[in-house]
């Protein structure tokens, strides 16, 4: 068994309900806090079968940073915010990746919005891990289908984000009473996204992949504790492209900057 050896980074909400899953298909954890070294860990466990990458998309940089070389073939990966730059300015290239669709909070089981998308070697790891849960899972078929499926949850995330620090309540609301504002942040959450992967996306594909998330979950609130961060994050990677996006600075000028 120990050749099926799974090495989790980060034990928080999100990492607890997959190593659940993992535990249910009988594969044996080894995780790692951060007060362990990422290179100590791998001189023991050189070869994992695969390495779980849980923390939060603010310390995914530095995490991919510091992974094991003999690690990189077989990472997972499961953050907000993920596209593929996000991994390749790592050397890193082929990654089993998946848009989680559900949530999990502290003190409460995880609630699921809509299937979740995966792709990569571990891709049926995942979905039978997962599937133990009751959570379901599509596994794509290729590099082009999750690119589109990350750009989906980014325009979600971002948008109902953005939008909620103006108006709060939750995506219902925000569809139902605010539709013409959110487009608005929506169009330019796409622009953004654009920029950042190189690629020109059909912007009502986009619109109703969030849509379906919306309906997933009408009481989802908008606006996380995240909220601020993502947008000053937004707003420096528009200025690297030197983006005009009027809607997401008027909010930062007169919401987060204040």
């Amino acid at each position: 068994m120990l050749d099926k050896m799974i090495v989790t980074i980060g034990i928080g909400e999100m990492a607890g309900v997959f190593c659940r899953g993992l535990l249910r298909c009988a594969y044996p954890l080894f995780p790692v806090t951060r007060k362990q070294s990422l290179a100590e860990v791998a001189q023991y466990i050189p070869h994992p079968y695969a390495v779980l990458v849980a923390v939060g998309e603010a310390d995914l940089d530095n995490i991919l940073s510091h992974i094991p070389k003999t690690w990189k073939n077989n990472l997972i990966l499961l953050q907000n915010e993920l596209l593929p730059s996000s991994w390749e300015s790592h050397a890193i290239y082929q990654p089993t990746v998946i848009s989680v669709w559900f949530e999990k909070k502290k003190g409460q089981d995880y609630k699921v919005l809509i299937p979740s998308p995966v792709f990569g070697q571990h891709a049926s790891l995942v979905a039978n891990a997962l599937d133990n849960l009751a959570i379901p899972v599509r596994i794509l078929d290729n590099k082009e289908q999750l690119l589109l499926e990350l750009v989906i949850k980014n325009v979600y995330i971002l948008t109902t984000n953005i939008a909620g620090l103006k108006v709060g309540g939750n995506v219902a609301q925000l569809w139902e009473q605010h539709q013409e504002f959110a487009r608005y942040v929506a169009n330019e959450i796409i622009q953004l996204q654009s920029f950042l992967t190189g690629q020109t996306f059909d912007k009502h594909l986009l619109i109703n992949g969030m849509v379906t998330a919306i309906q997933g979950d009408l009481e989802h609130k908008c606006m996380g504790r995240s909220a601020p961060a993502r947008l000053q994050r937004a707003l420096q990677q528009a200025e690297a492209g030197a983006l005009h996006l009027p809607i997401l600075k008027e909010i930062y000028a007169k919401y987060v900057n204040t």
